[in-house]
């Protein structure tokens, strides 16, 4: 079969497509026919070599698979060949293990989807488990929030946060660069956008919301205007840094939110390796979202396919930073 390793870490050139052996089938586990993967942000750490998760090398590299059960092991209960599943590496023992025409999993790590899901769309999912925590989860309030502020809305967690924002009737203002990404903001379910290089965030997002601010803002860039926000959180508001794409910001933080110590305001950082420890957590949330996903509620995004041979193009563009939705590889 074709699979794709990293022996050593690097730029997209470090991303090997190789023929390996069929993996076998356990008493205890399912070999996945893949169909289509996801390109996510912990793939390209993997292939640097910077993951805090990393798997020991040459690595497999991806993390979400989506495809039909090939072989079932003899102990399994209750899954047959020909049921679509999705497997999501945050439920195997150790990141990675899914950029390959066939992957052998636990039976209990893989979801089972339905018949009408669309293989590609499930394959999305996993950033839908990030943005559902961090709407649901991340906020340090006493009501579930009723706004969000959402930087970079075009990417793969961006877009699921507003869809699924947008899904529980939150009003939704998305921070863009272009006017491709603020029509693309909209579509998929944002009310307003502000346009980070023409329009001062901050005086734009008080008065879209009439002085009062928002419930909650989302950022995954961090950097020097991270303290900014606190400017734009209503009364208990909360700041949430799900990453950190540029340099952490030099601003004592503390000094920054006494500023406005008369809202209350709550600052966390949140990484979705909070779940580690909590399996059945989150495999709830992902079976909620697929049930979002069969009933038609939520519509992944999906920027560009590549095949599997093409894995070096798919992670240059990732990184190009130019991607509205998901990228997607297919076998």
């Amino acid at each position: 079969m074709k699979a794709v390793l990293v022996h050593t870490p690097g730029g997209p050139e470090a991303l090997d497509y190789v023929d390996l052996p069929v993996p076998t089938v356990s008493r205890t586990s399912v070999l996945i026919r893949a169909e289509c993967f996801g390109v996510g942000d912990p793939d390209v750490l993997i292939r640097k070599g910077i993951y805090r998760w990393m798997p020991p090398l040459p690595a497999n590299p991806g993390n979400d698979v989506a495809g039909r059960i090939e072989a079932v092991g003899a102990d399994v209960v209750g899954l047959e060949i020909g049921q679509k599943v999705l497997l999501n590496a945050r439920d195997l023992a150790t990141r990675g293990g899914c950029y390959a025409e066939f992957v052998s999993a636990p039976a209990d790590a893989i979801h089972v989807l339905p018949d009408n899901v669309d293989l590609e769309a499930a394959v999305c999912l996993g950033n839908y488990q990030v943005a559902w925590a961090l709407l649901n989860d991340a906020p340090a309030r006493k009501a579930p929030p009723k706004s969000v502020l959402v930087i970079g809305p075009a990417g793969g967690v961006g877009s699921a946060i507003v869809q699924l924002a947008a899904l529980a009737g939150m009003r939704v203002i998305g921070v863009v660069s272009t006017e491709e990404k603020a029509n693309f903001a909209r579509f998929i379910g944002a009310g307003d956008v502000v346009y980070y290089r023409t329009e001062n965030v901050i005086t734009r997002t008080l008065e879209l919301t009439e002085g009062r601010g928002v419930d909650l803002v989302l950022d995954h860039v961090g950097g020097n205007q991270f303290p900014s926000y606190l400017e734009v959180l209503s009364d208990w508001g909360s700041l949430v840094s799900y990453n950190a794409f540029t340099r952490l910001p030099e601003a004592n933080l503390l000094e920054e939110m006494r500023k406005h110590v008369n809202k209350c305001p709550a600052v966390r950082c949140f990484s979705f390796h909070i779940y580690d420890g909590n399996r059945e957590g989150r495999r709830a949330i992902m079976r909620a979202l697929i049930g979002h996903l069969a009933a038609g509620e939520i519509k992944p995004s999906i920027s560009t396919r590549f095949k599997l041979s093409d894995v070096r193009q798919a992670h240059t563009l990732l990184e190009a930073g130019d991607v509205l939705g998901k990228i997607v590889m297919t076998v």
